[in-house]
């Protein structure tokens, strides 16, 4: 969980960043707490929306949380969002979660 308060503490600190808000959401999902992660993955979108790597984790706190229509909707727009900026590896594995979600 350190690693989470020296990341949370940064924010405190007043360090807002795309980097930042990203690991907290990949640090929140490793640790199973995908509610948490949400906010920060969101927060880093906003700071770059074309960040396929923030769509494709977003994507997986929303599954992770049980919201499958909202992680089917994040992957699509993360898959979009990838191919236009010529991100295949990404816009792929999303394909794939995409594809998993939409068995269920």
């Amino acid at each position: 969980m350190s690693m989470i308060n020296n990341l949370e503490k940064m924010l405190t600190d007043g360090q807002d960043s795309l980097l930042l808000r990203f690991g907290l959401g990949q640090a929140y999902l490793k640790e199973q707490q995908p509610a948490n992660a949400i906010p920060h993955l969101q927060r880093a979108l906003q700071f770059d929306g074309d960040y396929s790597a923030a769509w494709k984790l977003l994507g997986q706190a929303h599954a992770d949380s049980g919201d499958h229509q909202q992680a089917i909707a994040t992957y699509e727009k993360g898959i979009e969002v990838a191919e236009k900026k010529g991100d295949m590896q990404a816009a792929k594995e999303m394909r794939v979660f995409l594809k998993r979600l939409l068995k269920e």
